[in-house]
């Protein structure tokens, strides 16, 4: 059965494209997806992001489980507030999910993992949370909405308490606060995002949702769906879950070193197998791909490479650069004389650093 969100009639009253995302009915857009991307990249845009999974840990050894759990370091973690980007392995070294884990308090850390992989997550964690005597709880009663764009934090901090607005303009990035919105709303607003500009992501009570999103809407933010989502994202080098890596692909074979602790002394899952990949070498890598001809890239499509064929893993129209772009997975060492197969014709491409954009700018000739 798909599953909604609380936003959902306010989605469908807007007239939004409704599509299944991961078994939930989402908005795809409104309208135009290009205009909402770039109302992302030069103004403010929204979007319903409630079909995350919040998850709450509690007790005093925690940070120990979160320790073992995942392949970045929780001691990173210093300030109540502080987040963290991190993989969560299995024994392979295979990504079950990537996510985000908030320092809150010595017993409790609060961990944001993705709708399509919910199910296996929340097994995944319950099991290992088990020996280490932590408490899991699904925050089902919370709603999230990311506000993002160069404008988005002036027009959400508009909208805060006079008494908690200067405390959440403080904030630096991958860093939360609570806050009171409009109408004494409780908030819990995180500097982070998934489009590559500034703003919040916001988690708000589900009773509470539609009031916040209205009031967004009334402050000259723009609703967007998953269509410009998924641009901006790529646009800012940002993998998916799903695509860019999964069960099968390592965060060596993801671009995901950086968010590998290999600290002394620290056994998390998948450590032994990471390990033995980095002493061996990986045999193949992600980069990043422009196509300056005309055409798409798509994810699947073949790309051919004096070493050995690779793949396109996520691939669009990029309406920042007016180009297709894309991440594609390739021996080690492909760097020249890449082809990608679009319906039986050879289209030179060329591989360019990521991200593609930053700071709503172009990062092609930088």
């Amino acid at each position: 059965m798909t599953r909604k969100t609380v936003l959902n009639d306010t989605h469908r009253a807007l007239g939004a494209r409704m599509v299944d995302f991961g078994g939930w009915d989402m908005p795809l857009n409104y309208g135009s997806q290009i205009e909402e991307h770039h109302a992302v990249r030069r103004d403010a845009g929204m979007f319903d992001v409630s079909h995350m999974t919040v998850v709450d840990l509690h007790g005093p050894r925690t940070r120990e489980f979160l320790r073992r759990l995942l392949a970045n370091n929780v001691d990173k973690l210093k300030k109540a507030g502080k987040a963290l980007y991190s993989c969560m392995l299995n024994e392979r070294g295979g990504v079950i999910d990537d996510l985000i884990v908030y320092f809150l308090a010595d017993d409790f850390f609060r961990v944001i993992v993705n709708a399509a992989t919910r199910d296996k997550d929340l097994a995944w964690i319950n099991t290992h949370a088990a020996p280490f005597g932590v408490a899991v709880t699904e925050r089902s009663d919370l709603a999230m909405i990311a506000v993002q764009g160069p404008q988005a934090r002036d027009k959400m901090l508009g909208l805060l308490s006079p008494a908690t607005r200067e405390g959440v303009a403080a904030i630096g990035k991958f860093v939360a606060a609570e806050a009171e919105g409009p109408d004494a709303i409780r908030l819990f607003i995180a500097r982070t995002g998934y489009t590559g500009e500034d703003g919040f992501e916001i988690i708000v009570a589900a009773r509470d949702a539609v009031a916040l999103w209205d009031r967004l809407k009334d402050a000259g933010v723009v609703p967007c769906g998953l269509g410009a989502r998924d641009t901006l994202r790529l646009e800012a080098g940002m993998n998916l879950y799903g695509q860019d890596m999964d069960e099968e692909v390592s965060p060596w074979e993801a671009n995901l070193g950086w968010t590998i602790a290999l600290d002394a002394g620290r056994d998390f899952i998948g450590r032994n197998a990471l390990e033995q990949q980095q002493a061996a070498g990986v045999g193949r890598v992600m980069i990043g791909l422009v196509m300056d001809d005309k055409g798409v890239l798509r994810h699947g499509q073949r790309v051919a490479t004096p070493l050995g064929d690779g793949e396109i893993l996520s691939g669009s129209f990029a309406p920042t650069l007016g180009k297709s772009i894309a991440f594609a997975r390739v021996p080690v060492g492909a760097h020249a004389g890449l082809q990608v197969d679009i319906r039986g014709r050879l289209v030179p491409v060329r591989v360019v650093k990521y991200p593609f954009v930053r700071d709503g700018r172009s990062q092609l000739e930088a």
